[in-house]
């Protein structure tokens, strides 16, 4: 495994006591981050970027840096709030990137994870939200557009739905091998509240001493239970199975509000904790 550098405050009513980033029996943690920090500070800045000033999928949010939209919760945790002004109708969001890229090494597995929990506003209260823990290839800040950088979504959830989607996205719009621009993606459904681990495998071992890379496999999980498996022989083409499985990626964590998977907020969808991502902990490891 390579990685690489590229270059109010109120507290949530329920806050758990986080715990340390696990360790695992046979895993190296190659990166972390445990969110730790006074309440209302931002995260660790030598380890995120706070992005501005994006919108990707016709989302309404605007991305800030203000911590009433993110901020370390004091309990060892960091939280990304979607807000409504209700004067302009208008909501704001955060999102924020890894400054490390991850290059999963050949005969290795690269394992991401992070344990996530969402404010507990009911389903209906919820139309809109789009909370989501994923990578994109570094090309796509090298003039790679999207999809030929390649996405791994390891969670996403819509609407308050309690199903966690996992997606890969990849090649040519539309259709290609990763049928954009829906992406090949699987589910499971999950309680609505209380903290999960999410998790994707990229298991380069799989390929064998002959370095057959069609053997690899992405493998996303969670709470250790397996929900999708995509083999690089399914997508049928090394130089796309390259930029999933072979090539550098970042990390993002963001609430999305509206845009084209979810559809827009109504009249019901409620703003503040309740409608959160909560995150505990991020780490990558390798075998």
């Amino acid at each position: 495994m390579r990685f690489d550098t590229i270059a109010f405050v109120s507290l949530f009513s329920t806050l758990a006591s986080a715990g340390a980033v696990p360790n695992y029996p046979g895993l190296k943690t190659l990166w972390s981050d445990d969110f730790a920090g006074a309440p209302g500070q931002m995260p660790n800045s030598n380890l995120w970027n706070i992005i501005t000033n994006l919108k990707t999928n016709n989302d309404l949010q605007e991305y800030t840096t203000s911590n009433t939209n993110l901020q370390l919760s004091g309990g060892g945790t960091v939280q990304i709030i979607p807000r409504l002004n209700r004067q302009t109708n208008s909501w704001t969001s955060a999102r924020i990137e890894t400054k490390a890229v991850f290059t999963p090494s050949p005969g290795k597995v690269t394992t991401f994870e992070g344990s996530i929990r969402f404010g507990d506003h009911p389903v209906h209260m919820k139309q809109g939200i789009w909370p989501a823990f994923w990578m994109l290839g570094k090309s796509i800040h090298q003039g790679t557009p999207w999809p030929q950088c390649g996405e791994l979504d390891i969670m996403e959830t819509i609407n308050g739905v309690p199903t966690a989607y996992g997606t890969v996205h990849c090649g040519s719009v539309p259709g290609g091998p990763c049928n954009e621009p829906v992406g090949r993606h699987g589910t499971m459904g999950i309680s609505p509240t209380g903290w999960h681990t999410y998790r994707i495998r990229v298991d380069r071992a799989r390929a064998g001493a002959g370095g057959r890379w069609e053997d690899e496999e992405i493998v996303w999980e969670v709470d250790g239970r397996v929900f999708h498996t995509l083999r690089g022989g399914e997508v049928g083409d090394q130089g796309v199975w390259g930029t999933l499985a072979h090539s550098p990626m970042f990390l993002i964590l963001n609430v999305a509000v509206g845009g084209d998977w979810p559809g827009a907020p109504n009249a019901l969808t409620a703003d503040s904790y309740g409608s959160m991502m909560e995150v505990e902990y991020v780490a990558v490891y390798s075998s």
